[in-house]
């Protein structure tokens, strides 16, 4: 764990002093699961269930803001039987699917989901010729219901084929009035007009939030750390977590804290549930 300057350990220090009020946001995906080859073989942590329970006996609530689906987050998470440990710890699980687009508590067990964006099937139809003619028909494709993901992990040279893949994407994206968001060595085509900043903005205002920690490692975080920004010129105590790697490092200019993957992300949670529980005796 490292802090990026003299104002991060100042404000790590604030959101522990606030943290009976605070909410802990995390991404899923390089943040609470390592990054696989395979998107559906992304489990999460072993020890984060247990972390997450333990940080949740001290902060009013835990978010998990992800790309994925949440029915696909909630069991490779096993995130149910989470929210059961957060509920006993007297906090609640939600997790926010397809960068907000879905929603599920703990409180509620039920997945709430729009209808797929108009165009996506269109999209996704003229998605076999567009890999081929870039040279990269062996790109893994997966369909997450309200978007298309383009994974080129497995490809001989990933990076090569992102950059080639990227602009065309884009362009036949543009087509059909969808959004595109690149992240790790994937492309995802979603309607437009939700992202993790309006989650993030969302559940702070529901929950009337005192104080706001985010960790996440990819572009796909970046509105999220955006709308904390924000939340921290409003005045709340606030902290936001690269959760980093080799990969990408947008985000660590903008981090207070930059840590090494999802083990350093649980340790992050551990210290911030120790610090908080000593701070409560001693206030």
């Amino acid at each position: 764990m490292e802090f990026t300057s003299a104002d991060a350990e100042r404000r790590y220090a604030e959101l522990v002093r606030a943290a009976s009020r605070a909410v802990v946001g995390l991404d899923f995906d390089g943040t609470l699961a390592p990054i696989v080859d395979d998107p559906a073989a992304a489990h999460i942590h072993p020890d984060a269930p247990a972390v997450l329970a333990e940080v949740a006996q001290e902060v009013a609530a835990v978010a998990v803001i992800t790309g994925r689906p949440a029915r696909q987050v909630l069991d490779l998470g096993g995130l149910e039987d989470v929210g059961t440990l957060l509920a006993d710890a007297g906090a609640d699980l939600y997790v926010f699917g397809q960068y907000g687009n879905e929603r599920w508590s703990s409180a509620n067990r039920r997945i709430v989901s729009p209808r797929p964006p108009r165009g996506l099937a269109t999209f996704e139809r003229e998605l076999p010729g567009l890999l081929r003619g870039s040279d990269a028909a062996d790109a893994h494709v997966e369909d997450k219901g309200l978007a298309v993901a383009v994974h080129t992990r497995r490809l001989p040279d990933p990076e090569a084929a992102f950059q080639r893949l990227l602009p065309a994407i884009g362009d036949l994206a543009d087509r059909y009035q969808l959004a595109v968001e690149p992240g790790r060595h994937v492309i995802e085509v979603r309607s437009p007009g939700m992202h993790k900043g309006l989650a993030v903005r969302t559940i702070a205002d529901e929950l009337d939030a005192g104080a706001f920690l985010f960790a996440g490692d990819d572009l796909g975080d970046l509105e999220a750390f955006e709308a904390v920004a924000d939340l921290r010129a409003a005045g709340l105590p606030t902290l936001l977590v690269c959760s980093a790697s080799t990969e990408e490092s947008a985000l660590v200019p903008l981090s207070d804290v930059v840590v090494d993957g999802p083990d350093g992300v649980l340790d992050l949670l551990r210290r911030l549930a120790a610090d908080a529980r000593m701070s409560r005796s001693v206030g």
